[in-house]
């Protein structure tokens, strides 16, 4: 008796830690989200895994998309040169690999004055005659932090960290930083009123299949006054598209500011680089003292320049998840969906009709529902973009998320590469995420390192 009495006594301490640390999740099965992009899955873990072609491409875009791996490389220099000329006078950087690492996501910078993958979005209150940002007078919509030799940039991006901590149920203390990035050396004084948003370059592969989900699909999901009750309430973005000339949905760019792959890049092309092209066919600084070239090579970029790097963007491969057999990741994702991570990465996605037949009808798998979500005020940026108010930011992917140490080196999330590391930026969820956040705390280890493992192999 006495004996039974000691193992109880032993076993007891041993199965309460075991509850206490975990759920009990059951795990979920992930073979079918296997080919993350569909037929464009990639199966090869390498630094390479963000800049390889869609292994489904015909030869004819295969064709085109290696040329257009030429344009996303190629470094713009001043006018006047036989090729790439166009640089400035103010600019960010001078190329788009520059802002794109590898085709992947830039990291914070270590130094404010170099050139980089953070940029400053800018304007001032109110809204332009298409519904957008109100350019702001003498700078624009961005703040370009570099200029050519003999040209002043419009000012200097500076940085000041705050620093918070969450502390998570078993007493593991989390510091946060919060950067308060700056302008400096104005090149003449800032206006009244003036709002700024920092901003990190972000993947750019699979962006073909996010351009072909059907707006319908997207629409669906909306629930702008939350009708459920499950406190969440995405929404749509609408934006005016100055190639199309109408108002689309918005799907690229971290407020999904942008409703094509197309506008998209040649907005970066004149914003990031100063480099005109056939849709933003004036300098960025054009009317500023420090913004006009003074040579009439307008457009400077040529059409099939922009129709190769468009393509390139389109049909990018997605990396397919790893590990997925392992009991930890499928509990992981049990974990996922259990605290409503998916209620706003919605796992499954499926394109409709394209152009390109690589992309045309495919499931695939980049948790994402492509709407604005308000995420809190300690994510905020207090500047509004289209429809996006300023606590609302588009759900980011997450594909390809576990890669980006080997990729790029680092693992710099969120809009300004705030979080350090996959559990800050979950908890720099507010908002519609702050119940998913406060179950993500309250996590056992266990759970929370399976959680973590899950994210890592997609």
């Amino acid at each position: 008796m006495f004996k039974k009495i000691f193992f109880a006594l032993l076993v007891l301490p041993f199965l309460s830690c075991q509850s206490d640390d975990s759920e009990g999740y059951e795990p979920i099965d992930l073979n079918e989200r296997l080919y993350a992009g569909g037929e464009t899955t990639l199966f090869t873990v390498t630094s390479n895994a963000y800049r390889t072609p869609a292994p489904n491409l015909s030869a004819q875009d295969l064709a085109m998309h290696l040329l257009g791996d030429v344009d996303f490389e190629s470094v713009f220099v001043t006018a006047p040169s036989s090729i790439n000329q166009g640089l400035g006078p103010i600019f960010n950087n001078s190329s788009c690999i520059s802002c794109h690492p590898r085709d992947g996501r830039a990291g914070f910078p270590t130094d404010m004055i170099a050139r980089g993958g953070l940029l400053m979005r800018a304007s001032i209150p109110g809204q332009d005659e298409h519904g957008g940002p109100l350019a702001a007078p003498g700078f624009g919509l961005q703040v370009q932090n570099q200029a050519l030799f003999g040209y002043m940039p419009e000012a200097r991006y500076d940085v000041t960290f705050t620093e918070t901590t969450e502390t998570l149920a078993d007493g593991t203390v989390i510091t946060l930083r919060k950067p308060g990035i700056t302008l400096i050396e104005g090149y003449t004084a800032f206006p009244a009123g003036m709002m700024t948003s920092p901003r990190i370059g972000p993947p750019v592969f699979g962006l073909g299949l996010l351009e072909a989900i059907p707006e319908a699909d997207i629409l669906a999901r909306q629930d702008i006054s939350d009708n459920n009750g499950d406190g969440i309430s995405g929404k749509a973005n609408y934006v005016w598209d100055p190639h199309l000339g109408q108002t689309v949905i918005g799907r690229f760019g971290w407020k999904a500011n942008t409703g094509t792959i197309r506008t998209q890049c040649a907005a970066a092309y004149v914003e990031d680089m100063g480099i005109t092209n056939s849709i933003f066919h004036l300098e960025t600084g054009h009317g500023q003292s420090n913004g006009s070239d003074g040579f009439p090579d307008d457009p400077e970029l040529p059409d099939n320049i922009l129709d190769q790097t468009v393509l390139y963007c389109r049909t990018l491969a997605v990396p397919a998840p790893r590990g997925i057999e392992s009991r930890q990741v499928r509990e992981g994702a049990a974990v996922f969906e259990r605290i409503g991570c998916t209620d706003c990465h919605t796992p499954r996605q499926q394109s409709g009709h394209s152009q390109i037949s690589a992309i045309s009808n495919q499931v695939f798998y980049p948790y994402t529902d492509m709407l604005l979500h308000d995420m809190g005020e300690g994510l905020a940026d207090n500047r509004p973009d289209f429809l996006a108010d300023g606590r609302e930011w588009k759900t980011r992917p997450l594909w390809g998320i576990g890669l980006t140490e080997l990729v790029n080196g680092h693992t710099n999330f969120l809009h300004d590469g705030r979080a350090r590391n996959l559990t800050e930026a979950i908890l720099w969820h507010g908002g519609e995420g702050q119940r998913a956040k406060d179950k993500f705390k309250s996590l056992g280890k266990r759970d929370r390192e399976a959680l973590l493992a899950f994210l890592n192999s997609l």
